[in-house]
């Protein structure tokens, strides 16, 4: 780590006011604190880190030193090697920080199949940790036996249920996944007869004295009734009336309760029939006019709804969980047991070509059952299923969906709101700015409902590239309607505080941006000045001063005394001609 990035890391944490994620502070001024060893362990596990040590967060993160830096390094080199398994090795440094010494260890994240991480002296079950929030959080069994099934593929969906046989099968079912599979993938399975397709399938398997029974797979895909052998491998549906879930005033628990049942296509099928049952509609507005759409875009519903069905942990230890879908009035939330599986992150959902199944037999299987009642099959099994969920909920005009991965749970949550409708138009209008794009004001849409903005989130939600998000990013703190918290990577952006009344709720307001010519123009009034000497002298962010310049320039008011005004060196002079309100 470089001197100058270290020191941005302590600039923010400084102004955040606490450690975050991928960043642990330690004082250590009485050696190597014994909590290093959770924090290497959870950095690992999670998505890497930085440890610093010599440094007091309770005193604001100011730099307390080290007695004996290079002890400190050793005896940190030994804990990684001697003390955790499998033994890491971070790049450790000591820097000079403010006066005094510090160390920095960065610690990367271990590839699935090295995981878990753990502290040797615990053991695997006491001393594995991930990293929640700015803390270290000890994994449960079940979770520390989830990462060792995910250092190779899971085979639980082709585990044979004992007991069953082709009539625990939908005929219906069978019939058209045959029909489909015959069509589509004639060289593997046209010449096949049912029960050998079957078995080529995965959907049949055999058991221990090798007789044919149904896999878990085959079973919740094509079964008449899989919830008799897996009471709770089905969905369940609460709409609750509050935010926070039942009304503690009138006692109401619940609008509506709903179990669904049956094989995977027709819990599909019920789930999205309930969810409809309790949505209502709402305007959005799309060019000149307005149109009338559902709270949540059904596609993202499906999508969604498959996904966790079709992705969820499948082991012994996970079949008394089930698929929940949980509705309130602001937000819908989708979640199943078993965080996300192989190379797929948070960060990465959506992207084209990343894509993992857990359960890679029962996908193969929901490629060709189609929905009852449709020629559409389950599920495409392309990887195509969040792009398809983001595709749908931009074309509503919705926020994207919050994904949380967890070790034993993953969740999609689908906020409740339309970005552009009549009431934010009516505050954008309100502000009186000209020249906004589209993405930026889905942006300022996006911050004004409570939402966050860095440059990655800017980018997904409007899908503009890197560079047209920075230029956009700063074209908005320049026309004093966004405000940047933190620098490079921690850069985050909210709405500037003139926008923000006391109670931080967000209040449409006539035009609350003051137009800055005149005191552009008073600094200019006693000769030629750079940008950087006008943001000094007017007080004005650097953007905000570039901003008003060109249109000065534009309005033939100021003009450049060279032709890179880009510069902040490039120097500036008023014109002859005389600005509006200064006659006489």
């Amino acid at each position: 780590m470089q001197d100058e990035e270290l020191k941005e890391i302590v600039e923010n944490l400084r102004l955040l006011g606490s450690d975050v994620s991928d960043v642990e502070v330690k004082k250590a001024t009485g050696g190597l604190p014994r909590s290093a060893r959770e924090t290497l362990v959870a950095f690992a596990n999670t998505r890497g880190g930085t440890l610093i040590l010599g440094l007091d967060e309770g005193a604001g993160f100011t730099a307390s030193g080290l007695a004996d830096p290079a002890k400190m390094s050793s005896d940190l080199a030994a804990m990684c090697a001697a003390d955790i398994e499998p033994p890491l090795r971070p790049h450790i440094g000591i820097h000079d920080f403010e006066g005094t010494k510090i160390l920095v260890a960065e610690i990367p994240e271990l590839p699935p199949d090295r995981k878990p991480c753990f502290s040797r002296g615990a053991g695997m079950t006491q001393g594995t940790f991930v990293r929640v929030g700015d803390g270290d959080r000890r994994l449960t069994s079940y979770e520390v036996q989830l990462l060792l099934a995910n250092r190779g593929q899971p085979r639980d969906d082709e585990t044979p249920v004992p007991g069953t046989g082709l009539t625990d099968f939908d005929p219906g079912l069978v019939t058209a996944f045959l029909a489909r599979l015959r069509t589509r993938r004639p060289y593997a399975f046209g010449e096949l007869d049912d029960v050998a397709a079957l078995r080529r399938a995965k959907a049949l398997v055999t058991d221990d004295a090798g007789a044919d029974v149904a896999s878990v797979g085959g079973l919740l895909a094509l079964g008449r009734y899989p919830q008799e052998h897996f009471p709770q491998v089905m969905l369940t549906f609460v709409h609750y009336p509050t935010p926070e879930g039942a009304n503690a005033e009138t006692g109401e628990r619940f609008v509506d309760n709903v179990v669904a049942e049956g094989p995977i296509p027709v819990i599909v099928r019920d789930a999205l029939l309930t969810v409809r049952k309790n949505m209502t509609r709402r305007s959005v507005v799309r060019g000149a006019g307005r149109v009338d759409i559902w709270q949540y875009p059904e596609a993202a519903l499906r999508e969604a709804i498959v996904n966790a069905l079709v992705h969820r942990d499948l082991s012994p230890e996970a079949r008394g969980t089930q698929v929940q879908v949980e509705m309130y009035p602001d937000r819908l939330t989708v979640r199943n047991p078993g965080g996300l599986f192989g190379p797929v992150t948070e960060e990465r959902l959506g992207e084209e070509g990343v894509s993992s199944a857990r359960n890679a037999s029962l996908l193969r299987i929901l490629e060709d059952v189609p929905l009852p009642g449709s020629a559409h099959a389950v599920c495409e099994n392309r990887g195509s299923g969040i792009r398809t969920m983001i595709n749908a909920l931009r074309a509503a005009r919705m926020s994207l969906p919050e994904f949380k991965n967890r070790v034993s749970t993953f969740s999609v949550t689908f906020p409740n709101h339309t970005l552009l409708g009549d009431e934010t138009v009516e505050w954008l209008n309100s502000l009186g700015e000209r020249g906004l794009s589209e993405s930026q004001c889905i942006g300022l849409a996006i911050l004004r409902e409570g939402g966050h903005l860095d440059n990655q989130t800017y980018r997904t939600e409007t899908r503009v590239d890197s560079r047209v998000a920075t230029q956009e990013l700063r074209d908005l703190i320049a026309r004093e309607l966004v405000v940047q918290i933190g620098n490079r990577r921690w850069a985050r952006y909210r709405l500037a505080p003139a926008l923000m009344p006391a109670s931080g709720t967000v209040v449409n307001r006539g035009p609350r941006r003051a137009d800055r010519r005149r005191e552009i123009l008073n600094a200019l009034a006693a000769g030629e000045r750079s940008r950087t000497e006008l943001a000094k002298i007017t007080g004005l962010t650097d953007q905000t001063v570039a901003h008003w310049l060109r249109i000065l320039r534009n309005e033939g008011l100021v003009e450049a005394t060279e032709e890179k005004v880009r510069n902040p060196a490039t120097r500036y002079r008023r014109t002859g001609k005389i600005a509006l309100g200064e006659e006489g």
